[in-house]
């Protein structure tokens, strides 16, 4: 390989995961600071997936988020789209959920579906030991719910109108927006968009100038095998990377294939689901790629598919590979997904504050 440098359906998806009451009041447990948040330890990036590890996608504004990341001491964010746009003036029936092709893949699990042809939407890679629909979906890792022919229909009608409103929008808030990230202490690193791979190659080029407008080193998306040639093209066009992210059924021969199309597709390496559908450690797979990872998803897994458990209590190995990219100095973002079980109307503060303390004692213990 040549060396190159570098996730109710009746209303659109509009609301937000369980749990997000919690972390939209935190006041009474953070009083606001000046202060400006670090989570950078031994030189080691270490972030969050928002407003995702907040319980939503689409309840909250930029800002909404970047008071929440100051008060939990968050330096680093992969931002999705939703709250970004919201902020930048997206009328509020627009700000969509999961993209219906970011599900499928959640339900396909490592191995179950060998010899699936690109005719059915998917493609198996390396003699159909492992095969991908035609993305990779959000979470919830188990998959959303069925989608009728109506709520299809309702989503394309929207996301139509969310396509002419995006090339219409000038860049200027954006760069606005950037300013004040910088100015509280918050890098926007990644940038990351629900059904990319339908995007149209105009709305493509739109996701990338956003990205680079915020300060960004990348976007990000769920990996769809029969979009790697259109996004490779995309991504080299813009010269600017593309993390792909991947769920149970990626092995490390799916993102090889995708690095053939294009010399800025790269890899978001989700280490939990790597370990729970390769039942093996990606850390090989990192080492081998680090100039074509974008970033990592931190969260703990056991292996055969097994469930998202408190950091620590799993197979993934989280610390290795922490001290890895340390010790390589590796621009690699730790991007903490949260997704460990938790009752209805936990808050989620404390667990996201042991999620970032276990990674720093890793960095500095």
């Amino acid at each position: 390989m040549p060396q190159h440098t570098r996730r109710g359906w009746g209303k659109l998806a509009l609301a937000g995961l369980p749990g997000a009451a919690s972390l939209l009041n935190l006041r009474p447990a953070f009083a606001a600071s000046s202060a400006k948040p670090s989570s950078t330890w031994a030189g080691v990036q270490v972030g969050m997936n928002v407003p995702y590890n907040f319980g939503t996608r689409t309840t909250m504004s930029a800002e909404d988020v970047l008071e929440k990341c100051v008060q939990l001491g968050v330096g680093t964010v992969e931002l999705r789209a939703q709250p970004i746009e919201k902020s930048l003036g997206l009328p509020a029936n627009l700000v969509l959920g999961p993209a219906p092709a970011d599900y499928q893949a959640a339900r396909t699990r490592a191995g179950s579906v060998p010899g699936v042809s690109k005719d059915n939407g998917a493609a198996s890679v390396a003699g159909g030991v492992a095969a991908i629909d035609s993305a990779s979906a959000g979470s919830p890792s188990q998959g959303g719910p069925p989608q009728t022919p109506e709520q299809l229909a309702a989503y394309k009608a929207a996301a139509d109108e969310l396509r002419k409103w995006r090339l219409s929008l000038p860049m200027s808030k954006a760069k606005d927006l950037r300013k004040e990230y910088e100015r509280r202490g918050v890098a926007i690193e990644i940038v990351k968009f629900d059904g990319l791979a339908t995007l149209t190659d105009d709305e493509l080029d739109y996701s990338f100038t956003l990205a680079k407008a915020l300060g960004a080193r990348a976007i990000s998306g769920e990996l769809s095998i029969p979009a790697f040639k259109r996004l490779g093209q995309a991504a080299d066009r813009n010269k600017m990377f593309i993390g792909l992210h991947g769920h149970v059924a990626v092995t490390p021969a799916i993102w090889e294939q995708a690095f053939g199309y294009g010399k800025y597709l790269g890899a978001n390496v989700d280490i939990g689901h790597f370990v729970a559908g390769n039942n093996t450690s990606p850390l090989p797979f990192i080492k081998q790629y680090h100039e074509r990872v974008t970033h990592i998803h931190v969260k703990d897994r056991k292996m055969h598919d097994g469930p998202n458990v408190p950091f620590g209590q799993g197979d993934t190995p989280i610390k290795e590979i922490l001290q890895a990219i340390r010790d390589n100095k590796w621009r690699i973002p730790a991007i903490i997904e949260f997704e460990i079980p938790l009752p209805p109307g936990t808050d989620r503060t404390p667990e996201l504050l042991k999620c970032m303390d276990y990674c720093k004692q890793c960095l500095l213990g």
